[in-house]
């Protein structure tokens, strides 16, 4: 008979006071809402190097979040952060430009041959702001369209997702298209429209209906915030002939792929040129800075009497020194094929813990951000996604924070790798074990009759 195992235990002792400190001054005790896990998980980061974080209790994490992604060369990389140093020494801003805008936009178009020419902004949200404002100015119209399952910040005209709840999954009509949250109005539904992803007929016939009065389609080939869901090649290849056909800019949103799945981003794997393009998260290694480039034609309309573009911290001295070096490293070394290798190994590794134990499991996305799903085909659509059961990936999550390792608590996030994950020999080994022990706990609970089925 298998001896029973016993849950894992992590001492939050001193999270778990911080936060009871801290909800009396920030909502839900962060300054984040994803940040929060619960009222006794909630975790306080005490500091990040590599590819580990420690919190305040002392606890160490192989960290698969790397806040979102930003982190590709590993936290606290010492050559990041010196150059970041120096650019401490020009001062800050000063509602004038520097040099460095210029080499670091030369750098961009160099290795993205789409970005033509370059605005700076300080968050991914901001970047597409920009970028969908860009294309109304450009265009003169005012809709756009959005992909189920797509995130692209949190801003009102995005903030619209398909109501999955209310939908009976084979019926003729689509879900509702509901926002996110509270706050956003519903004056600005009437803009957007919604199209599920990898449905090229659904597309086709979107354009139809609403292409003459549509500024742009906004789009992630990789979908960030739901487990690496991807674009077929002929989806994004028939967006881009459709958005020609229409006069309708392509946008994509490269905020979490960009200098992380290559060079040139997804739009270079796919071999798709788009009109603007928008990236942050791996720009500068975790430094605030993100980007809007695009077509010549587009982007001169950021003028006066065009569209607007600003912002007081815009182009900080010390996030564009340590985009120089971070976008330096990654073009000129062999950062990516490092991360992209680790992840292959990581999968591998995840893949023979399961086929031993006969779990059915496919993963999405990309080597260097990866989702992970416990069905022998990964859904290539939010639709498919949602309706599907993820309370085993959800279970198996909860176990590895307590076993060190930091992944997202659900499965809509993928886990992302860095440089560092890949030079430090322990992390593989650390959480390939963590692993183990997660699924053998989570597959204990599944015969105990005590794992959820999804909500």
């Amino acid at each position: 008979m298998t001896p029973r195992l016993s849950p894992p235990s992590r001492d939050l002792t001193k999270s778990n006071a911080q936060f009871q400190r801290a909800v009396q001054r920030l909502p839900l005790g962060v300054s984040s809402s994803f940040r929060y896990w619960g009222d006794d998980r909630t975790v306080y980061v005490a500091r990040g190097k590599g590819g580990r974080t420690w919190d305040i209790d002392g606890n160490a994490y192989v960290d698969y979040r790397l806040g979102y992604g930003p982190a590709i060369l590993g936290y606290a990389d010492d050559r990041v952060d010196a150059a970041a140093r120096k650019g401490m020494e020009v001062g800050g801003v000063f509602a004038l430009s520097t040099e460095r805008e210029l080499i670091v936009a030369d750098r961009i178009a160099k290795m993205v041959p789409a970005a033509e020419l370059v605005r700076f902004s300080n968050s991914g949200t901001e970047a597409v702001m920009a970028a969908l404002r860009l294309a109304r100015a450009h265009t003169g119209r005012e809709e756009y369209l959005l992909v189920e399952g797509g995130y692209h910040g949190l801003f009102d005209a995005a903030m619209w997702m398909a109501d999955m709840e209310g939908w009976t999954p084979g019926s003729n009509g689509d879900p509702e298209m509901v926002p996110y949250g509270k706050g956003i109005p519903q004056t600005v539904k009437k803009l957007a429209h919604l199209v599920p992803m990898n449905d090229l007929q659904r597309l086709e016939d979107t354009f139809k209906q609403h292409g003459d009065r549509m500024a742009a389609m906004l789009i992630e080939p990789i979908q960030g915030n739901c487990c690496g869901i991807s674009a077929r090649r002929d989806y994004v290849q028939l967006a881009r002939d459709l958005c020609d056909r229409y006069g309708v800019l392509l946008i994509i949103d490269e905020v979490k792929t960009g200098f992380r799945v290559g060079k040139g981003g997804i739009q270079g794997l796919l071999g798709i040129r788009p009109d603007i393009t928008t990236f942050a998260k791996a720009v500068a290694n975790g430094y605030p800075i993100a980007l809007v480039a695009g077509r010549e034609d587009v982007m001169r309309s950021f003028r006066f009497g065009g569209a607007s573009h600003g912002g007081t911290y815009t182009a900080h001295s010390v996030s564009l020194a340590a985009a120089e070096e971070c976008l330096r490293i990654l073009d000129e070394t062999p950062a990516l094929v490092t991360l992209a290798s680790y992840g292959e190994a990581l999968k591998s590794g995840i893949s023979g813990i399961l086929n031993a134990r006969g779990i059915a499991h496919s993963f999405s996305g990309h080597a260097s951000m990866f989702g992970i799903f416990f069905a022998e085909e990964a859904p290539d659509n939010y639709r498919d996604w949602k309706v599907s059961d993820y309370s085993f990936y959800d279970r198996m999550a909860y176990y590895l924070h307590d076993l060190g390792v930091i992944v997202e608590p659900d499965s809509r996030e993928p886990w992302f790798m860095c440089e560092a994950h890949g030079t430090e020999a322990s992390c593989l080994t650390d959480t390939l074990k963590a692993v183990e022990l997660a699924v053998d706990l989570t597959l204990q609970d599944q015969a105990d009759g005590t794992l959820d089925a999804a909500e």
